[in-house]
């Protein structure tokens, strides 16, 4: 199957045209800005399918709109007609095309000559007016407000927020893509007449600027976003997206003494606290018991013995544990526990608890096991 996609440069193509590919869609006839625009006429000879991405939003000259949205269009149903190609045309229309402005206009006009080409020409037409579309790829000050502020705020730049109780609808990138593959299989999903895109999200802006916000403070205070709101999973990835290539990376702080450190790694008020213990041979950790916090141990190198007592009995349990077998064990409330490095190098013990090391409440009791 042979797939024409126009802007496939763009924030929506090369998004589709990446997707495309892993579901084994190899045979994508790309057309972009540099293209040698003689290709486009070869290309509407041979398509199976067409996904129309390619338009004006930001032009120099708002006579650019109507050429660029309309015109285009205008040009590439002409030849797939010179051709006699009855390929499905899928085209991407704006919410703007409801408005009486330049950009709606000849969103507007684009749309018009698609359903008009349809109905002469006997060829099923996708139009999709979407709203405001966020994802990687996408550029700050030109495709979305979310591109915009994940990029200042990742740089530590100021952002503009006009009003902050202004509702954005939003949506996802990947939430797009499976609907054009739903639409590409002839199964769009279709309301009064358009496809839309069923998955969509609503945010008021100043929260939208607090959430990204969050995301790079999650560096210093170690928090994990909600990650079962669907909405704050995908602005995350797109934040992510957004980091400047030398700052991949960054520090946690380390405690460390002579036994060796203890290294908070991710805190959550709802799935509690992830850190990395290191110690060195013979020396042994912990040796205290809590009333409700558990907690996980999984050794991932080295050699160790936990070993637990419960309060009030004198049988000492025993577990040998090691980074050759990953194994994790349940530290049960009520026990005194200790780890012991017994091997000859350092063992590092990767340590889950149910809730956050509070200093006001540690629920931690020192007893020797």
């Amino acid at each position: 199957m042979k797939i024409l996609v126009t802007g496939a440069k763009g924030f929506v193509g090369k998004n589709l045209v990446a997707e495309l590919k892993n579901r084994g869609y190899n045979d994508i006839l790309e057309i972009n800005r540099e293209s040698d625009f003689s290709l486009l006429e070869k290309f509407t000879k041979e398509c199976d399918f067409v996904f129309h991405l390619a338009g004006v939003n930001r032009p120099k000259d708002e006579n650019e709109f109507m050429e660029g949205n309309f015109g285009f269009t205008s040009h590439l149903l002409e030849l797939l007609k010179k051709h006699d190609n009855k390929a499905p045309v899928l085209i991407t229309s704006s919410i703007q095309a409801e408005k009486d402005n330049p950009y709606g206009n000849s969103k507007k006009a684009g749309e018009d000559l698609l359903f008009s080409y349809s109905k002469d020409n006997n060829v099923k037409v996708y139009v999709y007016r979407l709203l405001n579309l966020f994802g990687k790829w996408s550029k700050p000050n030109y495709n979305t407000v979310v591109a915009t502020y994940c990029h200042n705020i990742a740089r530590g730049f100021d952002i503009k927020i006009n009003n902050p109780n202004a509702d954005l609808n939003l949506c996802y990138i990947d939430d797009v893509l499976e609907e054009f593959l739903r639409a590409l299989e002839g199964k769009p999903t279709v309301q009064d007449n358009y496809c839309i895109v069923p998955v969509t999200y609503q945010i008021k802006l100043g929260e939208l600027a607090n959430v990204i916000a969050s995301f790079k403070e999650s560096r210093s205070n170690l928090s994990i976003p909600h990650m079962e709101d669907a909405l704050i999973k995908k602005l995350y990835s797109t934040y992510l997206s957004f980091l400047p290539e030398d700052q991949f990376s960054y520090e946690l702080k380390m405690n460390c003494d002579q036994r060796g450190s203890f290294t908070e790694f991710i805190r959550t008020p709802e799935r509690g606290q992830v850190s990395v213990n290191v110690s060195k041979p013979g020396v042994t950790k912990g040796n205290h018991w809590h009333h409700t916090k558990n907690e996980k141990f999984l050794v991932v190198s080295g050699e160790g013995l936990i070993r637990f007592r419960k309060i009030g009995s004198d049988e000492i349990i025993e577990y040998r544990v090691s980074g050759e077998k990953l194994q994790v064990v349940d530290i049960p409330t009520g026990y005194t526990h200790s780890i012991v490095n017994v091997g000859e190098s350092e063992l590092v013990t990767v340590m889950w608890a149910n809730e956050c090391f509070d200093p006001e409440k540690p629920d931690t009791y020192f007893v020797e096991v």
